[in-house]
């Protein structure tokens, strides 16, 4: 039992009605700052319409006033209360923070990150809003005496509050029916910046996704082979394929970029860029089943594509060894039926710093044994750590670090964009270390294996333009940051000539426009799988094949 506050510290006892409507105030004003920010941005408060304001402040006041007043009974009211300011403060803060917008696909998000990524989101910023937003008003809350009724009483009155709130947002609505409607249609990121309302939508499709989704599993490909590109080779071939994370192809030099992100890349002989590719989606969750998968973005859908195969299943089926190397939060159901490898417990010091948390060259630990052993035709995917943020400091060792001062925290508003942008930089950098390498190390033994290096990150990143930051904002609204990627492919002198491809026409053809959506037929038109599955118009290298 809680102990008694102070005599001067009892609160006065308050009927139902009251607690929910100053619940709700309390949520509209301290924790829904990005919204109103956002609704001052495309509506400016002038003399003239400031009464606009207060009348939505009111219709939304009602409007929510009256769903928690159906749930304003004994045993219900202060426990859903509680949650709904724990979870608030948390949904503010990270709105707040990094400017994220809340939907289905950022629910998915926070439900599948790993404790790796908790712990670089964890900051005294956090606990400060779980704090003040949560913590202490849930306390309040459970110190207020609540003077219910009987339950036939309490239920007239709810009916009545229910009329009163009823009527309100109908005059309301009336009478600015068509700021509010001309607000609301131009301006859709609105409803993703509401809270609570955001999060409990955004969970509930989740939720419904995720009981929609087909329990049978749907395979493609079953009449994948290898074609003829296959006969007569005299090396076994290793096709690499890189998931790089959270790059920007506006901050690859190789692109065009002031910064040298791209050092050794650029010195790699036979290198192609491809510097106009599109992701799928702005999130990990989306992005990478989605680029292994023939849907494409606009028929891709997370539930579906888990119940459906892909392109590893695809050249599985064809008779080609598939291997899966994460160090990162695991292959989002893609590697689910071939063999794979979580990399991030590896016992290398220089690599793994912290535990259960390593640098990327991880993944090329003990490749040159693999190569040297080979004994089938191989597709490697290596699933990089790359530039995850926000503690984009982590990411690159100290010898990369060649921009600075770097953000050296996952707080980034203590940082300014500079060390922000100084620290993102690194990482790139670092990954262009790693993939240089493996072009190196495929080079090296190019007399025993026909190597091949395709990398393609998931997605962008923001880095707090327009006061936005990290990534997962919904496709409609998500900045090109987030939405450009970096793309490029190295080949060894024999891997052209067994597969035939023509590298003099791929670079005449790399400025043209690609996406996520040309890497699975791609793939498997470069490997000659022949396969009813296989779409010629979406494979880029279909027009500089021999």
């Amino acid at each position: 039992m809680l102990p008694l506050p102070p005599k001067w510290f009892r609160l006065p006892s308050l009927r139902p009605e009251w607690i929910t409507l100053v619940a709700i105030g309390f949520l509209l004003l301290f924790c829904n700052g990005p919204f109103w920010s956002r609704l001052l941005a495309v509506q400016p408060l002038t003399s003239a319409n400031w009464l606009s304001f207060v009348a939505a402040f009111a219709l939304l006041l009602a409007l929510l006033n009256l769903i928690l007043t159906l749930l304003a009974w004994p045993y219900v009211l202060r426990p859903f209360l509680t949650f709904l300011l724990l979870a608030t403060s948390l949904v503010a803060y990270f709105m707040n923070q990094y400017g994220v917008m809340i939907d289905a696909g950022m629910v998915r998000n926070a439900v599948e990150t790993d404790p790796a990524e908790v712990r670089d989101l964890l900051t005294m910023k956090l606990f400060a809003y779980l704090l003040l937003l949560g913590v202490l008003p849930s306390w309040l809350l459970w110190r207020t005496p609540i003077r219910w009724r009987s339950t036939g009483r309490e239920a007239l009155v709810k009916l009545m509050v229910v009329a009163v709130s009823l009527l309100a947002i109908l005059c309301i609505a009336l009478s600015y029916y068509q700021t509010f409607a001309s607000v609301a249609r131009n301006h859709r990121d609105l409803r993703f910046l509401l809270t609570p309302t955001n999060y409990i939508q955004a969970t509930n499709s989740y939720l419904k996704q995720r009981l929609r989704s087909e329990r049978t599993f749907t395979p493609i490909g079953t009449d994948a082979k290898l074609g003829a590109a296959w006969a007569k080779r005299p090396r076994k071939s290793l096709t690499v394929i890189v998931v790089g994370e959270t790059a920007r192809a506006d901050h690859f030099s190789l692109n065009g970029y002031g910064r040298n992100t791209n050092p050794l890349l650029a010195k790699q002989q036979g290198l192609i860029n491809f510097g106009n590719v599109w992701s799928c989606g702005t999130e990990t969750a989306v992005s990478l089943p989605c680029m292994f998968s023939d849907l494409g973005r606009s028929n891709f859908d997370r539930e579906k594509a888990e119940g459906r195969g892909n392109l590893l299943d695809v050249l599985q089926q064809a008779g080609l060894a598939v291997q899966w190397r994460d160090n990162q939060s695991g292959c989002k159901g893609v590697c689910a039926r071939v063999p794979n490898e979580d990399v991030r417990d590896s016992k290398i010091p220089s690599a793994c710093p912290k535990a259960g948390e390593c640098l990327d060259e991880v993944l090329l630990a003990g490749l040159g044994a693999r190569l040297d052993a080979l004994d089938r035709d191989t597709v490697l995917v290596l699933h990089m750590m790359g530039s995850h943020g926000p503690a984009y400091y982590s990411r690159s060792p100290d010898a990369f670090k060649a921009f600075r001062p770097e953000c050296r925290t996952s707080q980034l508003d203590r940082c300014s964009r500079e060390q922000i942008v100084n620290s993102f930089d690194n990482s790139l950098r670092y990954t262009d270390y790693v993939l240089s390498s493996l072009i190196d190390l495929l080079r090296s033994k190019a007399d025993r294996v026909d190597g091949a290096m395709i990398y393609l990150s998931d997605h962008g990143e923001s880095l707090g333009e327009n006061n936005l930051y990290l990534h997962g904002t919904p496709y409609l609204f998500a900045p090109d940051g987030q939405k450009h990627v970096p793309a490029v492919m190295w080949f060894s002198d024999g891997y052209q000539r067994d597969f035939g491809v023509n590298r003099s026409c791929l670079v005449a053809r790399s400025g043209q426009a690609y996406s996520q959506d040309n890497l699975f037929h791609s793939v498997l038109g470069l490997l000659d799988v022949q396969t009813n599955a296989y779409n010629r118009q979406l494979d880029l290298f279909a027009p500089c094949r021999t």
